[in-house]
């Protein structure tokens, strides 16, 4: 039986004989159905239609599904040891890519930042021998294909390796996870923030919703938790969602004057 995937935010659900009767990551109001109704793609056409494309974006490897599909996000290959984290996850695995990840170093785990980007999480995990995806607990009712391999964690902070910090920011989602890479940057430090903090088009900022396509914003008490939740680190740079979305300097700076003008803006 087929493995389906959602048309409008690419969340993966188990095998059956038919397609779900809805997703309920797309009923949340932080997203929406799609105006055409309700769609899944099996894996089997959701490879014909999409193939997966992976390049530099700023320093790391960025993985992406082309025709872009859902909400078009990128993974990103963090280094970890010999071999990398997946951060955000997107909804397809395919032979060539995995090949690709495998001949670089292969993966040592996953980390996501929402449920949003959860995607194939475990189709990769099982291509690299059924390495730990890690998903924040108070998200866990959205997860929409449990599988061994998910290791939900608790608490504002977990520790992947010496380098690799997941860290609960709040906001988007309860569970909201940005990742740091205390390594990133030549040592500087990296923050990876999905769009938990979302880089603006400009490069020079970050900004925080609640909802994005339907335009509800955080409040102020929200945003001043995710500034709480970064402030003790070192970082230079920040990773968006997006291939380019990203702060190439200065983003620590950049961050806090983020939350300054967010706060003002709303009030």
């Amino acid at each position: 039986m087929p493995l389906w995937t959602c048309e409008t935010c690419g969340a993966q659900f188990p095998d059956a004989g038919k397609p779900p009767a809805f997703c309920p990551i797309c009923e949340d109001e932080r997203q929406y159905v799609n105006w055409k109704g309700q769609a899944f793609l099996t894996r089997d056409a959701l490879t014909e239609r999409h193939r997966l494309v992976w390049r530099d974006d700023l320093g790391l490897t960025g993985i992406a599904l082309e025709p872009g599909f859902a909400i078009a996000q990128r993974a990103l290959l963090v280094p970890d040891g010999e071999g990398y984290v997946m951060w955000d996850c997107i909804p397809l695995a395919t032979v060539e890519a995995i090949a690709h990840v495998k001949s670089i170093g292969g993966l040592t785990a996953i980390a996501i930042s929402h449920p949003h980007y959860y995607g194939a999480l475990a189709d990769w995990s099982e291509a690299f021998g059924g390495v730990p995806v890690y998903l924040h607990a108070d998200d866990r009712q959205w997860v929409t294909r449990p599988h061994q391999a998910i290791v939900h964690w608790s608490g504002d902070q977990h520790r992947i390796s010496d380098d690799v910090l997941l860290l609960r920011a709040g906001g988007h989602f309860a569970g909201a996870t940005m990742l740091h890479d205390a390594a990133g940057a030549d040592g500087k430090g990296v923050l990876l923030t999905g769009d938990i903090a979302q880089v603006t088009m400009d490069r020079r900022f970050v900004s925080f919703m609640y909802s994005y396509p339907n335009y509800m914003p955080l409040n102020a008490a929200a945003v001043r938790r995710i500034a709480a939740a970064v402030e003790p680190l070192a970082f230079d740079r920040i990773y968006g969602a997006w291939w380019g979305r990203n702060i190439a300097s200065g983003a620590k700076a950049a961050f806090a004057a983020s939350v300054e003008r967010y706060i003002a803006a709303i009030a």
